[in-house]
């Protein structure tokens, strides 16, 4: 009984560990996100090389385990349609 409690315990461990770099990856992809939109907006240039570097590691931490969601590729025109809505609503 007590090998069953402690794989069920390293089993919910490690999902814990995936869920909380999942958020941390999440988090670092919205500063990203909001970083290009600032400057789109400002009308300087921008790139979407760093939302995406997070995104593939989203994508890869979700391939291997699983236990959360993937995430799309931004391009910049993405970006642009994103604040040329902001612009006009």
């Amino acid at each position: 009984m007590a090998e069953v409690h402690k794989a069920i315990t390293a089993h919910s461990q490690k999902q814990h560990e995936i869920v909380t770099t999942f958020l941390r990856l999440e988090a670092q992809r919205e500063a990203a996100i909001e970083a290009a939109v600032a400057l789109c907006t400002n009308g300087k240039s921008f790139s979407t090389e760093g939302i995406n570097g997070v995104t593939q590691q989203i994508n890869e931490l979700a391939g291997k385990y699983g236990v959360v969601p993937t995430r799309k590729y931004v391009t910049p025109e993405m970006v642009e349609e994103y604040v040329n809505r902001l612009k006009h609503s």
